[in-house]
């Protein structure tokens, strides 16, 4: 066996279907991209049309098989029949990355309803609602991958974590969950905890050169994150060479949780 057959064996994606929220921006786009790379067919679930269609002719453009669908995740009805239509397109999917979120968080005493109710929809509830329509179909054929982008904040608290933090801390039980129910058929579900990346997401905080600054010294390679640092990561997590590893969340931070 060469090299080269050997890494596949580990590695390649070759014949999965991959759905993929939030991938035309940031972490999503780059794990939709190296999803594609390692050849599944991928849908990418997002609401902006243009980026969507942007990230999608990028992809076929070097000879992957990517498609999308715009929803709006903060509607149940709105993840359903986007969960449907992303199921038409390549058939049933073997890997769901649930990376779409909102980013909103005000301090805790200015903390309302209306905002609770919208990160605890997109963050928590479609990912939820998208494991039970999809879960039980790979633990019945055998083979499925459940990837979860999560944060630090689901383990300490900084920067006004607020419903945010809740949200992401909530992401993390739910994959112990779907582990627990579903990895004796053959279902891994993890998470991704990233440090700070420069995303569009973290706006905020990426506009003030002192945070920014202050944030990269927290890491141990001197620097913040960057949303093709989690390619290789949704590669391992996505195929074979994970399947002894479920309901874990994996650090993608240069250290930060640790330093």
């Amino acid at each position: 066996m060469t090299s080269k057959d050997y890494l596949s064996t580990l590695f390649a994606l070759d014949g999965r279907v991959a759905v993929v929220t939030g991938g035309s921006s940031g972490i999503g786009r780059a794990v939709a991209g190296a999803l594609a790379r390692a050849g599944a067919r991928v849908v990418i679930v997002a609401r902006d049309e243009a980026r969507l269609a942007g990230t999608v002719e990028e992809l076929r453009a070097e000879g992957c098989r990517a498609d999308w669908v715009s929803a709006d995740l903060t509607d149940r009805e709105g993840v359903r029949a986007a969960a449907e239509e992303a199921a038409g397109v390549f058939g049933e999917p073997d890997i769901l990355v649930n990376c779409a979120g909102v980013n909103l968080r005000p301090p805790m005493n200015e903390l309302d309803t209306e905002v609770w109710d919208t990160t605890l929809a997109v963050n928590l509830e479609a990912p939820f609602l998208l494991g039970q329509r999809f879960g039980p179909g790979m633990a019945e054929r055998g083979f499925g991958r459940i990837i979860h982008v999560t944060s630090q904040q689901a383990h300490r608290a900084f920067v006004h974590s607020g419903a945010y933090g809740v949200s992401k801390g909530a992401l993390e039980s739910l994959a112990r969950s779907q582990a627990e129910a579903w990895s004796p058929h053959g279902v891994t579900c993890n998470t991704l905890v990233p440090g700070f990346v420069m995303t569009p997401l973290n706006a905020r905080l990426s506009s003030d050169p002192d945070k920014v600054a202050e944030l990269a010294a927290r890491t141990m390679t001197g620097r913040n994150g960057l949303a093709e640092d989690f390619a290789g990561a949704a590669v391992f997590l996505a195929g074979p060479a994970s399947a002894y590893v479920t309901g874990q969340s994996l650090f993608v931070d240069g250290g930060f949780s640790v330093h």
